[in-house]
């Protein structure tokens, strides 16, 4: 009986509990209910916003500032679209108005427009149509035929013979090597290709390296690279000709800037040991153009021994006296003369702050003003040193001896190859900052006398990251003057002083005019007794 009756408490307890956990899960569902998109009241028990509303209010005022910004955006961009437009108009006009004034070269008119991928292809259509590649073109003499350069796998043969000098030689330069290997290959490409071997069925291999027999190649300054290939057939007699064409693009800007020259100091270094007629022509020279017209620059000569010393003392002293200029530096070295020390010394003796612009110079060397401006031009601390070629003068008398006088200097100071040659073979005159000949390491002190430290120096530049501008400098020469190599010299260094004396005298027609004076008098003799009989 008890037993029933505690069944059933159990029963009603349990239900009882079960109904009251109901009623709470009712309330936690109608409490967690999310607001209506409609309503705009919370709910009473509510006592601040919920966190999806808050992630909500976050979201539109992130949009809001990113629409603003658009807005802003496009604005600007209408703005800029309207400045162009009518920059571009203004251009138009000023193009035209030039046209029809005939001051402006056909085909700028069309600077204005975007160049697409179809209007490149039209140009470099134009220059293959335009270089002499198909056909001929009629030139005005001899001397306006671009020559063909021949090449092979193994050698190059040239007009040109650049500072090698050798008629036949190995590419040196890896652009160039790089150029005809490349041509060789995109040859072989073409050839092996899926196209030609359809137009020419009866081919039974495929071409290779060892079928080329030569290439022709010469390169038209405003056009493009022509290359004319030949390769092996089938039969001793069948040949494969195939032409390649390298067009030039367009003229495109890279940079433009303004250079101020004005506090650009040029440091004149002259290694110098006896010679005084000659430095005394030198500081002539110097006065005219650093003095007078320029004014820019500081000498420092660095003299060896102790011989004729007070008469350099004297022309410098003279100098200042008539000309009031100080910035003179005479460094004495009681040792033997080493071209390469001198310099070495000079460069390290200047002790200011400002890194100083040097030039490397020869007392047997005649500048202008012209050279010193390209010196400020050319040199660049930490970029770009300066290696002038110099016109180099032939033996006065000689290129003059049929002359009852010598003209003066000025008047011989002319670009001719009768008067001279580009001493592309010299490095030593120069101009670079002192900051990079110090960090170079400067010359080879171990050198001696004459010759090579230039070499090794410029070598030190090749081997860096700095550019080395090098170009003829029709405002540099070379002042002939009598030359002895002396015996004390190694025999490499002896050969190349005896190779630059030989170089130095004449050209070769004057030379073999002289070696051939004796058949030559012979020669007039009896054409004179012809006359008269």
């Amino acid at each position: 009986m008890f037993k029933r009756w505690l069944m059933a408490l159990v029963a009603r307890v349990g239900l009882i509990v079960l109904t009251l956990c109901c009623c709470v899960l009712l309330l936690y569902l109608l409490a967690c209910k999310p607001v209506s998109h409609g309503s705009q009241q919370s709910l009473p028990w509510s006592g601040s916003a919920t966190s999806k509303e808050r992630y909500m209010a976050l979201l539109q005022e992130r949009e809001d500032s990113h629409r603003h910004y658009i807005n802003s955006l496009t604005k600007q961009i209408a703005q800029l679209k309207e400045a162009l437009q009518e920059r571009t108009q203004q251009l138009q006009e000023s193009l035209d108005k030039a046209k029809i004034k005939g001051i402006l070269p056909q085909g700028l008119e069309s600077l204005h427009k975007t160049p697409t991928q179809s209007d490149l292809k039209e140009f470099f259509r134009s220059q293959l149509n335009q270089a002499e590649v198909n056909s001929g073109v009629k030139l005005p003499s001899e001397y306006a035929l671009i020559p063909f350069d021949t090449f092979t796998l193994q050698s190059v043969y040239q007009l040109e013979t650049g500072l090698t000098r050798h008629p036949a030689e190995r590419p040196v330069r890896k652009d160039r090597r790089d150029e005809l290997i490349g041509t060789v290959e995109t040859a072989l490409h073409v050839l092996n290709g899926p196209k030609h071997h359809t137009d020419n069925i009866r081919r039974k291999h495929t071409f290779s390296p060892s079928d080329f027999i030569q290439g022709l190649t010469r390169t038209e300054r405003d056009r493009g690279s022509i290359y004319e290939l030949t390769f092996k057939g089938d039969s001793p007699q069948d040949f494969t000709q195939l032409v390649l064409f390298r067009p030039f693009g367009p003229v495109m800007k890279v940079k433009s800037e303004i250079v101020n020259t004005q506090s650009i100091i040029i440091n004149i270094i002259v290694p110098l040991s006896k010679r005084v007629d000659t430095f005394k022509q030198f500081i002539k020279n110097f006065r005219e153009v650093c003095i007078q017209q320029d004014g820019r620059v500081h000498l420092t000569v660095v003299y060896f021994g102790r011989d004729q010393i007070d008469e350099v003392k004297a022309v410098l002293d003279q100098t200042t006296r008539e000309t009031r200029f100080r910035s003179f530096t005479l460094i004495q070295l009681n040792e033997e003369f080493s071209r390469g020390r001198g310099l070495d010394v000079g460069a390290r003796a200047w002790r200011r702050s400002q890194n100083i612009l040097l030039f490397f110079c020869d007392v047997d060397i005649h500048f202008t003003a012209d050279f010193l401006t390209s010196c400020r031009l050319n040199a660049e601390p930490g970029k770009r040193v300066y290696y002038p070629v110099l016109f180099s003068q032939y033996n006065p008398s000689i290129i003059y001896r049929n002359q009852t006088l010598l003209p003066s200097l000025q008047q011989q100071l002319v670009i001719r190859k009768e008067s001279g040659f580009w001493r592309d073979f010299g490095f030593g005159m120069t101009c670079q900052y002192r900051s990079d000949f110090i960090n170079i390491g400067g010359f080879d002190r171990s050198i001696k006398g004459w010759g090579l430290e230039d070499v090794h120096l410029y070598r030190k530049y090749l081997h860096s990251k700095l550019m080395v501008i090098r170009f003829p400098t029709r405002s540099l020469f070379h002042l002939w003057h009598e030359k002895s190599c002396a015996d004390e010299l190694p025999p490499d260094k002896y050969k190349m002083c005896m190779q630059t004396k030989a170089m130095s005298e004449a050209s070769h027609s004057q030379l073999g005019e002289l070696f051939s004076k004796q058949e030559i008098q012979v020669h007039a003799q009896k054409q004179m007794k012809r006359g008269t009989s």
